[in-house]
């Protein structure tokens, strides 16, 4: 639980530096583009008092040019002139269509009027013109950058951070499998030697049932050492009759876990499949891991139900508890490596349930439902029978 809670406070961190880059970015912007609308705002000042100019008579041929100048200077503003009737003069900088130019020019010319206020061109004699204008395009790309900006951020921050999940799933799967491999080889001298020793035992008159015990709890240890040597490789997969395998499991299980806990198997209603393709081994892993921590949820007293069935090509084997049950928002993150709600634990049960079921044999599973003190029941998807 606590790895967890640290890998979600990372995210977390995470997440708001990019926002804070996303925010910053956003508001230097902001601040950029209040200034140039301030600047463009003066430029069509002077390029209406250019036009005031234009129109005086006695205007020298000097002027004129500079005046000139100043009016085709501005290439990025749009603008229109018009008169108080809106009857349009003049407009520049706006991509008018070849077909209904006059509709365009006023539609443009309303869009101007809600957006600044128009600066007046006194002509004299009373006359006066208009002058309607809008940003720049330079100008509205510039309100889209911070959105691009803060885009790329959270992207980059997500392709990390996928880049960097990978590595550690990689780097965690193969401390996981040479730990296993390790764990097997490590378990197999001294099973040997013990079932070495049990011989003995039986040939020196000691009670039989405490040799057969014995050899039970060894062989025990053997199918432990033999699942241990299939973590990182392929499993053999076998046809396996579900009740038997079920069965098999409860009769190792109901002398391991409280007398308290009753285990029962349901038969499926309709005529289901009752062959499933597994490695047994693995799978009865699988099924212990899943009661075990049904028996905890329950502390020590309640009962655990299986029952099975098909859906479409596959079969579902449903395990279904009467403990405290599970929260919805942390129907997957108990599959997670790290989370557990146990004083003592690794917190990697159930992930390697996950990884058995899904990996080693492409089927899923997943908390069917649950709610607090009402159980659970996790839902295991698994091909049928193999042919042949």
């Amino acid at each position: 639980m606590e790895l967890y809670k640290r890998k979600r406070w990372w995210k977390f961190f995470l997440m708001i530096g990019a926002l804070l880059i996303g925010a910053a970015s956003l508001y230097y912007t902001n601040q950029l583009t209040s200034q140039l609308r301030q600047e463009e705002t003066r430029k069509m000042e002077l390029w209406a008092k250019a036009n005031r100019q234009f129109a005086r008579p006695d205007i020298d041929e000097q002027s004129l040019e500079l005046v000139f100048e100043i009016i085709q200077n501005n290439t990025t503003v749009p603008l229109i002139i018009a008169d108080d009737s809106d009857t349009i003069y003049f407009h520049r900088n706006l991509d008018v269509p070849a077909k209904g130019e006059d509709i365009f020019l006023q539609r443009k010319l309303e869009e101007m009027k809600k957006g600044r206020e128009p600066i007046v061109i006194e002509l004299g004699d009373n006359q006066r013109q208009y002058l309607y204008y809008s940003d720049s395009t330079i100008l509205q790309k510039l309100r889209w950058f911070p959105v691009v900006q803060l885009v790329v951020v959270v992207l980059f921050v997500l392709l990390a951070y996928w880049a960097f999940s990978s590595a550690r799933r990689w780097e965690q799967d193969q401390v996981w499998v040479g730990m296993a491999k390790e764990t097997a080889h490590q378990l197999g001298t001294p099973t040997s030697s013990l079932l070495g020793w049990v011989e003995v035992l039986s040939m020196k008159n000691v009670d039989p049932s405490l040799v057969e015990e014995m050899k039970h709890d060894i062989l025990r240890l053997q199918t432990i050492t033999a699942r241990f040597s299939k973590i990182g490789s392929r499993p053999e997969l076998h046809n396996v009759e579900i009740f038997e395998l079920l069965h098999d499991v409860i009769g190792y299980l109901e002398r391991r876990i409280s007398s308290g806990v009753s285990i029962q198997i349901q038969p499926p209603e309709s005529m289901a499949s009752s062959e499933i393709s597994v490695n047994q081994p693995l799978f009865e892993w699988v099924i212990e891991n899943i009661c075990k921590n049904a028996a905890d949820a329950m502390e020590g007293k309640g009962t655990i139900t299986f029952s099975w069935g098909n859906v479409k090509n596959q079969t579902f084997i449903d395990i279904t508890d009467t403990g405290k049950g599970i929260i919805r928002n942390r129907h997957k993150t108990i599959f997670k490596p790290g989370y557990t709600t146990k004083k003592r634990g690794w917190g990697l049960g159930l992930t390697l349930v996950r990884r058995i079921v899904e990996e080693y044999h492409h089927g899923k599973i997943f908390v069917k439902e649950s709610a607090p003190d009402k159980g659970t029941t996790f839902r295991i998807m698994i091909g049928g029978k193999r042919a042949g």
